[in-house]
């Protein structure tokens, strides 16, 4: 009997890990986009227009902020899911909060349909919600399980 079961908590599931390593690399991916645009990186953003530049580099101080709720939420939501903590649920539930307010933002607000509103952009900005959404529920049902606590 290991020292879970002993302690009236359910043992970790072993989707618990896949679902947590999977979330920490893919939110690693949204947290380099995120570094390399806020600090220039001139190789990295060599691959956008003039426009998307001037868009990206023209953000209002808010969006900045959900946009780095959403992201670095995702990492911190998913290392706290792997140690199996309850604040996992609220970190991820933030993250899909930042996901959403920061496009409703970049596709809604601003003009950024015109200039980031290519189909791909749309359909990745589709992904990176619907994968936040998914990880926010699955934290949920383990914190309904007892796994997390």
């Amino acid at each position: 009997m290991n020292e879970d079961n002993q302690a009236g908590r359910p043992s970790t599931p072993w989707h618990l890990w896949v679902i947590g390593v999977i979330g920490i690399l893919w939110s690693a991916m949204g947290a380099m986009d995120y570094v390399m645009s806020q600090t220039r990186n001139a190789a990295y953003m060599s691959n956008f227009t003039t426009e998307q530049l001037d868009f990206f580099y023209g953000l209002p101080a808010w969006t900045i902020a959900t946009w780095a709720i959403g992201v670095w939420g995702g990492v911190f939501g998913s290392l706290l899911l792997l140690l199996r903590s309850r604040y996992a649920v609220w970190v991820l539930c933030a993250s899909v909060l930042g996901v959403v307010v920061t496009a409703f933002q970049n596709y809604v607000l601003s003009n950024g349909m015109e200039i980031m509103g290519d189909p791909f952009s749309l359909a990745f900005t589709a992904v990176i919600f619907l994968v936040a959404l998914a990880l926010f529920l699955y934290a949920r049902a383990m914190e309904k399980k007892q796994v997390l606590a």
